[in-house]
């Protein structure tokens, strides 16, 4: 049992001298990826949901996100390119295509993100 323990010690403590800071800086940077692409993946969501005009309650605040309704993207034949160049908003998604939305701007991914926020 003690000479298990001591290996793993000395496996631990091999790993620690071997590993350098650049390492876990880029495990580091991999965590704070996913959790973008996550972010990202929500807002595509929500983007694409208004799109379709898809009936349903829709929120997004600074990175922060709620879509009750809605639809994932169909990436099937292609990924849907669609964006919302505004980091804060509410839209509102009724059926028979009805929307009240404080976002005013495109879904292009190309537009530039000077639009402003209005209210209903």
């Amino acid at each position: 049992m003690k000479l298990s323990k001591s290996l793993l010690w000395i496996e631990i403590k091999t790993m620690l001298e071997t590993t350098n800071l650049k390492n876990i800086s880029k495990k580091f940077a991999l965590a704070k990826n996913c959790a973008s692409f996550k972010e990202n993946e929500a807002m595509r969501a929500i983007a694409y949901s208004m799109d379709l005009l898809l009936p349903g309650l829709y929120i997004w605040l600074l990175g922060f996100s709620i879509r009750i309704g809605g639809s994932v993207p169909d990436d099937i034949p292609y990924k849907y390119p669609g964006k919302i160049h505004s980091n804060t908003g509410i839209a509102l998604v009724l059926p028979g295509y009805r929307i009240f939305t404080t976002y005013q701007g495109s879904y292009d991914p190309k537009q530039a993100s000077n639009t402003g926020t209005n209210s209903f």
